[in-house]
């Protein structure tokens, strides 16, 4: 008994060391597969007790660092937030020792990457709190060795976890199978993030300013304008202005032929309002406008967005998100679908969350650039604003908290975008995930009345 418990100890540390590594260095997402290996180990080898109090314990550790900039927003609130994502990870850990516990080895390594990426899934894009940072997915972002044009990120993540089961659960017999997996996701690199070759390009320039004053912002638009001749289009981040663009700011963008595509805040009924981004065009009205499909909870970030459009610029087809709206696949896919060529997202980074909030949040626009093979322009507030090309490179980036920081560069526009294999991956695993559960549930309301008897 003892033994088992400093076995499981073992593997609860090796768990929290190597995802805070793989989230910590430079090239370290490969530590992901040790993370895996731990937890399952975890969850083979020791017992229900072990799997819970470990996990919750596991969770706290990896989680609360990552997002301790939460007690700098909610204070004592981010505790229980804290808890509800560790509560993810041991109620994964829970079902894989079920599964260890009710099924045949080979029917628990079939099901437990589908229970990963169905709890991954669900809990970063399907209830309320959902929150898709510190994925293993993310892990790998910027890295072009792993295909994510093909398996998208959390078909990344199942793609590692179907790796590591089947070496743990029936080691001697399928190496084979592990390594063809390995294989494929290598291989799979060469397919092409994206095809056609150049339709057109546009020349943009953005600048990172939080929450500045009207007269601000036409002056720095001047040196701009001076300093980048050539720009087509400037941006600035969401919540640039507290309603619609000004007047004098739309008279600028006539006066100097230039577009601006910027947020502010549209006016809705009862006093609310829509968390927007405008363009304005070379005539100085607004040509295309777009609200927040997903605003923050506990914030006041506007209503939702009513519907979903493209911008048919000059150049091609642009999609426009707001801010954590990139973290959301069922957002950002549905650009997709309507055809988007690019997508350029304002956002609002408050410089008082600190550095490590804006790097993970800077992990998104590589992972959805090489996703769906269509260029990326992120302009934050304070930092990091990235222009990311369709294989997922970061080209060029402004720096943290890089107040009045600029970031240039031309956007190549191609054939619009695919979806990656995940987007029927994940909702499939939430399915055989709730199918796993209820199988459990009746197997153990079976037992207990056997029992009973």
């Amino acid at each position: 008994m003892k033994h088992g418990l400093i076995k499981s100890a073992g593997f609860a540390l090796g768990a929290v060391v190597t995802f805070t590594l793989a989230y910590s260095i430079p090239w370290g997402g490969f530590l992901m597969v040790g993370f895996l290996y731990c937890l399952f180990s975890l969850a083979k080898f020791g017992t229900t007790r072990h799997a819970f109090y470990f996990g919750l314990a596991i969770g706290m550790l990896i989680y609360t660092p990552q997002l301790w900039f939460f007690y700098g927003i909610f204070k004592a609130a981010a505790i229980p937030l804290w808890m509800i994502f560790a509560s993810w990870l041991t109620l994964f850990l829970l079902l894989a020792k079920l599964c260890f516990s009710n099924f045949k080895p080979i029917v628990a390594a079939i099901l437990i990457p589908f229970l990963w990426t169905g709890l991954e899934y669900f809990r970063s894009e399907l209830y309320y709190l959902r929150f898709s940072w510190l994925n293993v997915g993310y892990a790998f972002s910027g890295w072009q060795i792993l295909p994510f044009h093909v398996l998208g990120v959390y078909g990344a993540g199942f793609l590692c976890a179907a790796c590591v089961i089947l070496f743990i659960t029936i080691r001697p017999k399928i190496h084979a199978a592990a390594v063809a997996l390995l294989v494929f996701g290598i291989f799979a690199t060469l397919f092409p993030a994206h095809s056609g070759g150049t339709k057109s390009h546009v020349n943009i320039v953005g600048s990172q300013m939080e929450f500045p004053l009207e007269k601000t912002v036409l002056t720095h638009l001047g040196q701009l304008d001076r300093q980048f001749p050539k720009t087509d289009i400037f941006v600035l981040s969401e919540y640039t202005f507290d309603g619609p663009v000004p007047e004098r700011i739309k008279s600028w963008c006539h006066q100097h032929q230039r577009y601006l595509i910027a947020g502010g805040e549209d006016p809705a009924p009862n006093g609310d309002y829509y968390n927007t981004v405008f363009v304005i065009g070379t005539n100085g009205e607004v040509v295309f406008k777009q609200a927040k499909s997903v605003p923050i909870q506990f914030f006041k970030d506007g209503l939702p967005a009513p519907e979903q459009k493209l911008w048919e610029s000059p150049w091609g087809k642009i999609g426009i998100c707001i801010c954590y709206d990139l973290s959301y696949t069922r957002v950002t896919d549905q650009l997709i679908r309507l055809g988007a060529q690019a997508i350029i997202v304002p956002t609002m980074d408050v410089s008082e969350w600190g550095r490590h909030e804006h790097e993970l949040h800077a992990r998104i626009a590589p992972v959805r650039a090489a996703e769906y093979g269509i260029p990326i322009f992120r302009l934050a507030s304070s930092g990091f604003s990235q222009s990311v090309d369709g294989m997922g490179t970061v080209r060029t980036s402004a720096p943290f908290p890089g107040v009045i920081a600029t970031i240039k560069d031309t956007l190549i526009f191609r054939d619009p975008g695919s979806l990656p294999l995940d987007r029927v991956i994940a909702p499939t695993s939430v399915l055989v995930t709730a199918t796993t559960i209820g199988c459990l549930a009746f197997t153990w309301l079976r037992r207990k009345k056997r029992l009973a008897k």
